[in-house]
This record gives structure tokens, C-alpha cells and sequence, in this order.
């Protein structure tokens, strides 16, 4: 047993039985992790207008809107200088008809609309920050209609995270407008700590590599601040990688599966006018997005490690039933065994359903146990019986 399982006596708190509440941002949005798609991942700078309005009517025909991804987020480099004034400017290039005119045709989707800055002088490829410039750049993003704002940390040496974060907090307060506030410092100034306090979402973590070691490493990360995470402010291992051809589809559906289990904002990050029936079958799947949306707003845990290569994970829902992920690091199958009494259900016996293949596995007393395939996961639901 290593030091990243939970002691077995945290376990009634860490996994919801008597979950505490401490001080989160009062802004009422986020209730559950925040959905959508980002244009990082896929597209770094080669962002524009014609993208944004294809990737909204992909997410609409492609059902990602109906399955709960409703956030539209232009990443990096739309920005270009800021105006006489100081107000900050689109690329007249790639945004010709204005970010405003963007958010009006992805409002029109049925979609929301978020958009990227900086908490430094400039942001990660040298566009114009937000320092100095907070207020006015809240105005300007509640009246262009963003309904989501990602605020990055480069060029920001000397700065205080929290005061800086929290700045930019207060600004999107008095815009007049909700606007979800997502953090993303990399876990290099404690967020866990005091975000809660700040933003909707923060950033755990270095960016995400579309790799099966980078995938695990920000899980790895993450799962160690689960006693923070709640409705309204969530952790954030950074956005899913799944379509992106880095990985392969059973390591794409254990992405899926960890981040639901870990209540993470699920953020796509690939292609989605052109992306595969496998890629749609694993971002879509209703019953695991179901385990990241359940309205408790608890982050599951590492609750079993019999190896450093095979866990269990546990998730508790609304319902008192828990989400299960029975994860194989390993480059061979083998045996996970989920006890009960370790995931918090203290029935006789209980049922189980595979969230993968959509299919009742049976009734099992005590425990629960089945073959996992290599770089793999089984997702089950686990039931007490009454």
C-alpha cells in the first residue's frame, strides 16, 4: 500500500458519507463541472472565426450540445493589441466580424460562449494580458456575451497568484454579466488552497500531453485534493485529449472514465467536425458523463492500490450508490477486485452495472471482480441492495 490511498478511516468523509463545506465562490454557476470544448488541444494558435462557428454547429449535429457540452471556448490567440483606449482587440484577420458577432452565432447554437486571457502582462504567445487592465476587460467580455473565461499565468513574475486571481474575481463580479471563472496556474501556487474562494475551476496540474503517462501523471496529481472539490469550484486536471490520436480508444475511455469519476470539467479538445464514431461513442457516453454531472458534487478517490499498477477508484452519488473505476496501468491484462467496504457501500450485497457496455453484470456479494485490459479501465456503478 503506498501513500496516495486515502487512510481507510478519511474514508467516510472522503467519500461523501459526512462531506464538509467550506467557503466557495458565491457566483451560483458551475453547480456541476463545467462541459464543452476548448481549442487549445487540437488548433493552438490557428484559431478563427469560421472554426468556432463549424465547431458549434458540429457540437450541435454531432449531439455533443444534447450530451451536455454547452461551452464554446476560444483558447490563446484571438487577441492582437489593445485600442487608444485600452480596450482589448480581436484579430481583424481571423475574428473579422468581432467577438461579439461570435458569441451572438454561438448563442444561437443553443451553446455558451468563453474566451481566453492572461492574469500577466502578456499571455503564453505574447498577446495582450489582463494585468492593469481587469475592469475593463471584464466590461468588455460581459458586453461581447462571454459566458466563461479562462485566465492563464505566463508572463506574470512577481506577481501574487491570489491577489491577482481574485482581482480579476471581482472584476467579472461587477461586469453585470455570469461568467464562469476557470483559474489555470498549473497547481504551481496551491490553488486547492484558496481558489475555492476565487474561481469556479482551477488548473491542478501542467497542461495535459495527449500521452498515456501525461493522462495518468494529472491524475495522479488531482486525486490528492478531493477534499476541496464541490458544487460551484471544481479541480481541474486540464482538458480531455480523446479524439487527438495520441492514445488509444481504450486509453481514451479510461481518460473519460477518470476524469467523471474525479468530478473534473470536461472540456474536449479535438477536432469535432471531423472526428471518428469511436471518438463520439467515448465522449458521448451518457452514463459516465452521469458520474461526473451527479448533483453531490463529490471527487472520487483512490480507495484500493494492490499494485502501483492496478486501482480502484470511488466516486459516491445522489442516490447512494458509487462509481467505480478499475484502472490497469499495466502493458498486461490482470484481475481488479473492488471490496465493498472500500468504497463505502456496507450491504450484504449489492448490484452492478458496467457503465461501458451499458449492461446489468449481476448481483455480487462483498466484492466485486473482473479481467482489466491493459492501459484499461471497467466502469461500473456499484448499488447496495436494499
Amino acid at each position: 500500500m503506498i501513500s496516495r490511498i486515502w487512510p481507510l478511516a478519511l474514508l467516510p468523509v472522503l467519500l461523501g458519507v459526512s462531506l464538509a463545506r467550506r467557503t466557495t465562490l458565491d457566483n451560483r454557476l458551475a453547480l456541476t463541472p463545467p462541459m464543452g470544448w476548448n481549442s487549445w488541444n487540437h488548433f493552438g494558435c490557428n484559431v478563427s472565426e469560421s472554426l468556432i462557428e463549424e465547431t458549434a454547429d458540429s457540437m450541435v449535429a454531432s449531439g455533443m450540445r444534447d450530451a451536455g457540452y454547452r461551452y464554446v471556448v476560444i483558447d490563446d490567440c484571438w487577441q492582437v493589441s489593445r485600442d487608444a483606449k485600452g480596450t482589448i482587440v480581436a484579430d481583424p484577420v481571423h475574428f473579422p466580424h468581432g467577438i461579439k458577432a461570435l458569441a451572438d452565432y454561438v448563442h444561437g447554437k443553443g451553446l455558451k460562449f468563453g474566451i481566453y486571457t492572461d492574469a500577466g502582462t502578456k499571455t503564453c504567445q505574447g498577446r495582450p494580458g489582463s494585468y492593469g487592465h481587469e475592469e475593463q476587460d471584464a466590461r468588455t467580455y460581459a458586453a461581447w456575451g462571454v459566458d466563461y473565461v479562462k485566465e492563464d499565468w505566463c508572463n506574470a513574475s512577481g506577481l501574487d497568484a491570489r491577489k491577482q486571481y481574485a482581482r480579476f474575481r471581482d472584476a467579472l463580479a461587477r461586469s453585470g454579466r455570469p461568467i464562469v471563472f476557470s483559474i489555470c496556474e498549473w497547481g504551481s501556487n496551491q490553488p486547492w488552497e484558496w481558489a475555492p474562494k476565487v474561481g469556479n475551476l482551477w488548473r491542478t496540474t501542467d497542461d495535459i500531453e495527449d500521452k498515456w503517462t501525461s493522462m495518468l501523471a494529472n491524475l495522479d496529481q488531482t486525486g490528492q485534493h478531493a477534499t476541496v472539490a464541490r458544487p460551484g469550484a471544481w479541480n481541474d486536471p486540464d482538458m480531455l485529449e480523446i479524439g487527438n490520436g495520441g492514445m488509444t480508444d481504450d486509453e481514451y475511455r479510461a481518460h473519460l472514465s477518470l476524469w467523471a469519476i474525479m468530478a473534473a470539467p470536461l472540456m474536449a479538445g479535438n477536432d469535432v467536425r471531423t472526428m471518428s464514431a469511436a471518438t463520439k461513442a467515448v465522449l458521448l457516453n451518457p452514463e459516465v458523463i452521469a458520474v461526473d454531472q451527479d448533483s453531490l458534487g463529490a471527487q472520487g478517490i483512490l480507495v484500493w492500490e494492490p499494485t502501483p499498477e492496478l486501482q480502484v477508484w470511488a466516486k459516491p452519488l445522489r442516490d447512494g450508490s458509487r462509481a467505480v473505476a478499475l484502472l490497469n496501468r499495466s502493458s498486461k491484462p490482470d484481475t481488479i477486485t473492488a471490496y465493498f467496504s472500500r468504497i463505502g457501500i456496507h450491504t450484504d450485497s449489492a448490484s452492478v452495472r458496467d457503465l461501458w457496455s451499458h449492461s446489468e453484470v449481476g448481483k455480487f456479494k462483498g466484492k466485486y471482480a473482473t479481467v482489466v485490459r491493459p492501459h484499461g479501465s471497467v466502469m461500473v456503478r456499484v448499488t447496495p441492495a436494499h
